[in-house]
């Protein structure tokens, strides 16, 4: 079956559970399935990965290993060693994880950071289709972000690019020095700013008690002041950090992903902000709403795994 025509199948090897997606050659979902993660079992999961790309090929009708499979998964691959490396899924680290799906699943895997599935998914048929360099950025428990550039993942010389979370926030504010730690060792990265985690430790910091990042953004619709300098900052920081980004790469679309992504207000006030930021005399960038939801990660990993991606294997 020619590459073009064949089937594809996504994994999302979460830390909670694993999802398969079935794709046609036009993009049209045909199957979709999830089990629970074996939790710090790493033979269980790829033992897990392989049944349902068994069982998804079968109810697909199709022979084993007719199927492309692409893999997003936290973390990335080392270019040292070609293990997989900053997974929130400890018994992941360390594992030569492309070469042993090759092994059980019988064939070539494509495998990526969930944030750059994320990304290929928006720009192949979501928020930034058709668009030439796209910035697909999650914000969530974490901040991630994963870069296209013409229909192609941009994975970078050390495999971390799109690792925008783990910057400093730029122009930071006096009272936003030297900003909170972060689990990667240093302190004030964005991430400890814009995921749902920080904003609501920065709420807490000013009101003086604690609400989810839910309660916060309905707070503020409903008029409460101190919600609403909550947002009022968070989109100002959302803004620098943006345009730190636009201003090394300049994309044409950047598209939000994550629990914080629907956040309406975002996408009107934070392109009116990051100007003041951005070194040019107009932005032409747009923000956009993901259009795939909880799902633009699994689809563009099976996306991926049409694609040509950096082979290492460890």
């Amino acid at each position: 079956m020619p590459a073009s025509t064949k089937p594809r199948l996504g994994i999302d090897l979460g830390g909670s559970k694993i999802e398969i997606l079935g794709l046609d050659a036009d993009g049209n979902e045909r199957l979709r399935r999830r089990v629970p993660t074996p939790h710090g079992d790493y033979a269980a999961t790829l033992a897990a990965i392989a049944a349902l790309v068994r069982d998804g090929e079968a109810a697909l009708g199709v022979p084993w290993g007719a199927c492309s499979v692409g893999v997003g998964t936290p973390g990335s691959l080392s270019r040292a060693t070609g293990r997989l490396r900053n997974s929130n899924s400890q018994c992941l680290n360390g594992r030569s994880i492309v070469a042993d799906l090759r092994e059980c699943l019988q064939r070539n895997v494509a495998i990526a950071n969930d944030a750059n599935c994320f990304a290929l998914s928006e720009a192949t048929d979501g928020a930034g289709q058709g668009a030439g360099v796209v910035f697909g950025v999650i914000l969530g428990t974490g901040v991630g972000g994963g870069w296209v550039v013409h229909g192609r993942v941009l994975d970078g010389a050390n495999g971390i690019a799109g690792e925008w979370g783990h910057n400093p926030l730029p122009w930071p504010r006096d009272d936003e020095r030297p900003g909170a730690a972060c689990y990667c060792g240093r302190r004030g990265c964005i991430e400890t700013w814009l995921s749902g985690p920080g904003l609501t430790r920065d709420h807490a910091a000013r009101a003086g008690s604690s609400r989810s990042a839910d309660g916060i953004v309905a707070a503020a619709l409903a008029g409460d002041p101190i919600a609403e300098d909550t947002l009022i900052r968070y989109e100002d920081r959302l803004a620098r950090a943006l345009a730190h980004a636009i201003n090394v790469v300049d994309p044409d679309v950047i598209v939000l992903g994550g629990g914080l992504s629907n956040v309406a207000r975002l996408y009107a006030n934070v392109p009116r902000l990051w100007g003041a930021y951005v070194f040019s005399d107009r932005v032409d960038t747009r923000l956009e709403r993901n259009v795939h939801g909880d799902s633009s990660g699994v689809r563009g990993a099976a996306w991926l795994g049409a694609t040509t991606v950096p082979d290492v294997t460890g």
